[in-house]
């Protein structure tokens, strides 16, 4: 099964990168020259996914002016506008028409559009089998999370059975996962818990380059990498 859709979650105010947030949104910030969120798109394009979904509330024209229909990426970008941020799950399933437009689009990936990361989009699964709904990438626990998020063994999470790693923010759904789920604010960590709790949500470890771009702080040590 060839990888078809992915999105991208652009909504978010970006409180804590004030005031660099005041007037760009948070994805648009640069890193080494490039706005994070095309970091995202390149690698999805390598790994030939074909339609990419964006939500945006946050000063989201700006995204769209910047990315347009997604022709320079050889992409088609769809948009999912919100009015109010929606939280991650709430911005999802309202996005659920674009992201699984007809029966043989049940499988979509997520990234946060403010992470940086070199994960190779190729390594998720392309399908989700026996009962399971999403599929995590973990990483090891940063400064800023040490405790961790999750236990992770055997290809699955668990509440407390196995090593304690950080939600990286790149996952695979199915959208029965979000049938529960309404166009209201909903956040995903309590969905992945209940999961977890059920063994029902898969996972794979990444052990490569990944950064939360979460404060002026992190962003600017990403920008002193010379490469």
């Amino acid at each position: 099964m060839k990888r078809k859709t992915a999105m991208i979650l652009a909504a978010g105010r970006g409180e804590r990168m004030r005031p660099l947030t005041d007037t760009v949104p948070k994805p648009l910030l640069k890193v080494l020259g490039k706005p994070l969120i095309e970091y995202h798109l390149e690698a999805l394009k390598k790994a030939e996914y074909q339609r990419v979904v964006i939500n945006h509330a946050w000063l989201g024209e700006q995204i769209e002016t910047v990315l347009g229909k997604g022709e320079r990426f050889g992409l088609e970008i769809l948009y999912s506008a919100e009015t109010q941020a929606l939280e991650t799950a709430g911005g999802i399933y309202k996005a659920l028409p674009l992201l699984c437009p007809d029966d043989e689009n049940e499988f979509f990936t997520v990234v946060n559009g403010d992470i940086f990361t070199d994960f190779d989009f190729t390594t998720l699964p392309t399908q989700l089998i026996d009962k399971v709904e999403a599929h995590l990438v973990m990483v090891d626990n940063p400064s800023h999370n040490p405790q961790g998020d999750f236990c992770f063994s055997d290809g699955k999470l668990h509440v407390n059975r196995g090593r304690k790693l950080t939600c990286s923010g790149i996952a695979v759904y199915s959208k029965h996962f979000f049938v529960n789920c309404t166009s209201r604010v909903n956040r995903l960590a309590p969905m992945w818990r209940e999961a977890a709790n059920k063994e029902t949500i898969g996972a794979q470890y990444f052990s490569g380059q990944w950064t939360d771009v979460g404060t002026p702080e992190r962003l600017n040590e990403l920008n002193k990498t010379d490469s």
